[in-house]
Formats: structure tokens, sequence, C-alpha cells
């Protein structure tokens, strides 16, 4: 590999390096599920968490948009295709916090938190069903590689190239 490429880091090598850890059956469908309600429960933590008082009357601004703004830009570099996709993942998750935020009588973090040690606690059990620890032990973006790999799935299933 010469010394540009191995600095350079593609959308399609952290797929297949995220891949090369979830290749059992079970821990592939732990990740589908624990995947997108991690995605959703860090953004409610975020968006929990009181913005300064002068931001108060700018509607939806909140460390979680702000956070949802930077994941983002992050997956825009990576893939403006693949961005596309999770651009629409996460305006559900936006949905789903605005939407817990009317119905549940607990507050949004503690249930959020409640949520994330839960589906936290079945992805080390995948893992341990797999055999091998969780990427983002290797390197942290994998914890953002994690949902793009799942779009990338459905993107192969619709015949979309990221």
């Amino acid at each position: 590999m010469s010394e540009v490429s191995s600095k350079v880091r593609t959308i399609d090598a952290l797929l297949a390096e995220y891949g090369e850890s979830h290749q059992n059956p079970f821990n592939k469908k732990i990740h589908w599920i624990a995947v997108p309600v991690i995605f959703w429960t860090v953004l409610a933590l975020f968006w929990s968490v009181p913005v300064p008082s002068i931001f108060n009357g700018v509607p939806m601004l909140n460390w979680g948009t702000l956070l949802l703004l930077a994941t983002l830009v992050y997956y825009f570099v990576l893939s403006p295709v693949l961005a596309i996709g999770m651009g629409n993942f996460s305006l559900l998750c936006v949905i789903a916090v605005r939407a817990y935020e009317k119905s549940i009588a607990l507050p949004l973090w503690q249930g959020a938190l409640i949520v994330f040690v839960i589906a936290w606690g079945f992805q080390f059990w995948g893992h341990k069903v797999e055999g091998k620890k969780p990427s983002f032990f290797k390197d942290v973006q994998f914890l953002l590689i994690g949902p793009a790999w799942l779009m990338s799935f459905v993107y192969k299933r619709l015949g979309i190239i990221y």
C-alpha cells in the first residue's frame, strides 16, 4: 500500500474493516436493532443537555442537533450519497425524540440512558458470541461507522451506489 493511500481511509475501507468483526449472524441481528437504538439514545442524551440561555429562543437548536450536524458533515466527507441516507435516518431520530418528549412521563435523558445501557449490553453480548471485540476499541470513529455500515446494506438492497 502506498504511503498516501495508507493515510486516506475511504468509506469502503472503513465499512470493510468494521464488517470484519461483524460476521456472526446473531451479532449482525443484534446490531440491526442496537446500533440504530444507540444512535437515537446518544441524540436524546445530547438533546437533553441544556443550552446557554442566549439560544433558548432558537427552535431546534440544542446539543443534539449540533451533534447531528457534525455527524452528518463526517458522513458527507466519507460519502455524500451515504450522508443523505444517514440524514434521513437522523431526521427520524429527531422525530422520535420529539415524540418521546411529548408522550412519555420519564424525562428524556433518563429514558435514553436506560435504553442506552440495555442496547450496549446486547452489543457486548453479540460480540461475545462473535468472539471479537467491538471495532471502536481499535478506533473510536467506528462508533460512527456502525450506523453507516447498516445503511450501506440498505443502499445495496436498493441498488444505490454510495
